[in-house]
């Protein structure tokens, strides 16, 4: 299946490709065009002829229409980002460098390209600034690909303000890459703690800050050559063509009590690491050139976690279970963030034309079940429930018993990823 040429917006961020290819997007069977009304006032006490009846036929049709207002409908992304920042109110506060914290902010990013307002890059800025010398140092050793992802600030940063220091910071993590530990088939290890292991997780911390400093600072060759590389690396060992979903992690020593004996791989589909890993693949390909040879197998990547995306959703409620294949299992439950991931991914793939846009049913249902996930308390505050907290690789119990959070960094940033998303393409 070829891809579709897909016009490029200058509002996906800093780094998305631009054409000048108009293109117009079909909202799909559940939009509703909003309907014109001409009010006419009648005199009661008017007798009405047929002629009469007539010429106010003709005057209403000749008279100008009044727009009727659609409902309004709720910013989430505004509400999520002011009960955090109100929670929060110094962004230094909100932690060290990792991975979701930064994730939450890419997300608020998003909402500043849409909205303008500066203070919530300055809030991005703060905490930057926190862990990031004037020399351009940043206080958190570069051990594992986690600490990779904040990087994407960084880079945002540099653009924005132009800084040297965000650069500095960002070489840094660079050249990293050059002598992070591989395994013997060179993907990346997790972390130096997590030794000759691939987690899925950690192809979206690393590879869409690769590609993007690649893209910035006249890299892309070798930033689009190592991320097919490693993208085909970890699918080449944790991909499951049966399911067509893909295991949480690897272990090239076999020696976690996890690791199957002949294969090496860890039993179960979790669903955020499918999450991670699907983002991967979008946000490389947003910045891949259309010629380069690795990319048709990364779209085939790419459709057959879609098909699966499809196959495994909900059907009352459009989310993902947090084991992705269990969901007749009592103790499964219906997670959040890999759900919000799942419908960036759907969605973005059918916006570039990886997938029919017969997906988007799965995208209003998804984005559906994810609304019904919000709320807001007597205060006014807006909240996200039924987040997996952060998870490491195990045993069935391990995954179904993890703590359901509410607010959890990483639901906030999937759901401002996909809500931005969705509301550029006035699907929210």
């Amino acid at each position: 299946m070829l891809e579709a040429p897909k016009a490029r917006s200058n509002q996906l961020g800093p780094w998305a490709q631009v054409t000048t290819t108009k293109e117009i997007e079909a909202e799909g069977p559940s939009y509703r065009s909003p309907h014109h009304n001409t009010q006419i006032m009648i005199d009661r006490r008017m007798p009405v002829t047929r002629r009469t009846a007539l010429q106010l036929t003709a005057a209403a049709l000749a008279a100008p229409r009044t727009l009727l207002a659609a409902p309004a409908k709720e910013d989430w992304s505004a509400g999520i980002i002011a009960t955090t920042m109100r929670r929060t109110p110094d962004a230094k506060d909100l932690g060290g460098w990792s991975y979701a914290i930064s994730l939450y902010l890419y997300g608020q990013y998003l909402f500043y390209k849409r909205t303008g307002d500066k203070k919530h890059l300055d809030y991005i800025q703060r905490w930057v600034d926190a862990h990031v010398s004037d020399a351009g140092v940043i206080d958190r050793k570069i051990d594992a690909l986690d600490y990779m992802l904040p990087g994407n600030l960084l880079l945002i940063l540099h653009k924005e303000t132009g800084a040297p220091k965000y650069k500095t910071a960002a070489d840094s993590i660079r050249t990293r890459f050059d002598t992070y530990p591989r395994t013997a088939d060179g993907g990346f290890w997790h972390a130096l703690s997590r030794q000759h292991q691939l987690w899925l997780d950690g192809m979206f911390m690393s590879m869409p800050f690769l590609v993007r400093y690649g893209a910035q600072y006249n890299d892309l060759a070798y930033a689009c050559d190592e991320a097919a590389k490693q993208l085909l690396i970890y699918a080449s060992h944790l991909n499951d063509p049966a399911t067509g979903l893909m295991f949480h992690a690897y272990d090239e020593s076999g020696a976690q009590p996890w690791a199957d004996p002949a294969t090496h791989r860890s039993a179960y589909f979790w669903c955020r690491a499918i999450g991670w890993f699907g983002m991967a693949i979008i946000e490389v390909l947003e910045l891949m050139p259309h010629t380069h040879p690795q990319r048709p197998k990364l779209l085939a990547q790419l459709r057959q976690l879609a098909a699966a995306y499809k196959k495994y959703q909900d059907p009352k409620t459009g989310l993902w279970f947090q084991i992705v294949d269990k969901g007749s299992l009592p103790a499964n439950w219906l997670e959040t963030s890999s759900s919000c991931m799942f419908v960036y991914t759907l969605d973005r793939a059918i916006e570039r034309g990886y997938i029919p846009h017969s997906y988007a049913s799965v995208v209003r249902r998804g984005h559906a079940g994810v609304l019904a996930k919000l709320d807001r308390d007597a205060d006014g505050f807006a909240h996200i429930h039924d987040i997996c907290e952060g998870t490491n690789v195990s045993d069935l119990d391990y995954y179904l018993n993890r703590k359901r959070n509410t607010d959890d960094f990483h639901g906030l940033g999937a759901f401002l990823i996909m809500n931005e998303q969705l509301t550029r393409r006035h699907l929210a």
